[in-house]
C-alpha cells in the first residue's frame, strides 16, 4: 500500500522565511481543500509529530503545517508579540502561505493558541473557509491559563528545562517561551478575546476540547460554540487534558474525519 509522503520547503514573506511541511495522502492526489494546521504557543511543525501523517490518511486530505515566526525553523522574529498577535496571524504568515501555495480553498485546524489564530483565518475569509476545527482553543483570557502558564514559567526556570525547546527551536527557544508568557502575562492582553472573529465565521465549526485541558476550562468550547455564526458542533472529551491529538490521536482524526465528509458534503 502506498505511503503517505511530504515536502519541506520555505517561503518568502515580508519579515522573514516560513518552513511549511505539506503531507499527501496515500490515495493520491486529493480533490478536497487541504487542512492547515496553526501550532500553539511553544509549537513547530515537528512538534505535531506523526499526527498530520494520520489526518491526511483518515481524511484523505493534504494536510499542510508551517512554524510561524520565530518557531522552529522559520526565521527569527525581530520583535514581540504585541496584543493582537492572534488575529494578525491570519494577516501576516497564512496570508503568505496561502498566496505561496496558490490555496483556493482549505479547511483550518487550530490546536491552543493556534485555535484562535485558525478562526482569525476562517473569519478573514469566510467565503474559502470550507470548515474550521479549533481544539482547546482558548476564546477569552481565563484565571485557569494564566495560572497554568505561571506553572510552566516555574518549571522552565529550573536547569536545563530551556532545552526542550532548543530541540524544536535551536537558538530562537528564549524567544519562544519569553513571548508566550510575557504576552499572556501582560495587563494590556487581559481583555483580550475572540469574539468579534467568532461572529464572523460562518463555515462550519468543529470544536474539540479536554475537561482537564490545564490552560482553559470548558467555558471556552462554550463561548466558541455559542458566538459562530455558522452551524457547529461540540466535543468535550472526559478525563483529556491540553493535547487532546497527542494522547489519543486516533480519536481525533476519527472524529475529525466523519465530521468533515458530513460537514463539507455537497
Amino acid at each position: 500500500m502506498p505511503a503517505t509522503t511530504t515536502e519541506d520547503f520555505w517561503i518568502a514573506t515580508d519579515r522573514g522565511r516560513l518552513h511549511v511541511r505539506h503531507w499527501y495522502p496515500a490515495a493520491g492526489e486529493p480533490a478536497a481543500a487541504p487542512i492547515v494546521l496553526f501550532h500553539d504557543s511553544l509549537g513547530c511543525v515537528e512538534l505535531w509529530r506523526d499526527f498530520p501523517e494520520q489526518l491526511a490518511d483518515a481524511t484523505g486530505r493534504g494536510v499542510i503545517a508551517y512554524d510561524r515566526l520565530g518557531f522552529g525553523q522559520s526565521d527569527p522574529h525581530l520583535g514581540r508579540l504585541d496584543a493582537g498577535f492572534v488575529g494578525e496571524e491570519a494577516r501576516d504568515g497564512f496570508r503568505f502561505l496561502r498566496e505561496a501555495l496558490r490555496l483556493d480553498r482549505f479547511v483550518a485546524f487550530g490546536h491552543s493558541v493556534g485555535g484562535g489564530m485558525a478562526v482569525a483565518c476562517a473569519a478573514a475569509w469566510p467565503d474559502d473557509c470550507d470548515a474550521l476545527i479549533t481544539e482547546s482553543a482558548q476564546a477569552f483570557v481565563e484565571d485557569r491559563t494564566l495560572q497554568g502558564i505561571r506553572v510552566a514559567k516555574l518549571s522552565f526556570a529550573r536547569p536545563g528545562q530551556l532545552d526542550r525547546l532548543r530541540k524544536y527551536h535551536g537558538d530562537k527557544a528564549a524567544w519562544v517561551l519569553q513571548a508566550w508568557i510575557e504576552t499572556w502575562l501582560a495587563p494590556d492582553f487581559a481583555a483580550w478575546n475572540l469574539d468579534e472573529a467568532l461572529r464572523q465565521v460562518r463555515c462550519p465549526l468543529l470544536v474539540l476540547h479536554g475537561d482537564r485541558d490545564e490552560f482553559g476550562s470548558p467555558r471556552h468550547p462554550e463561548r466558541i460554540a455559542a458566538l459562530a455564526a455558522g452551524p457547529v458542533a461540540k466535543h468535550v472529551w472526559e478525563g483529556y487534558g491540553h493535547v487532546p491529538h497527542r494522547e489519543n490521536a486516533a480519536a481525533v482524526t476519527a472524529l475529525a474525519s466523519s465530521w468533515l465528509d458530513t460537514a463539507t458534503a455537497g
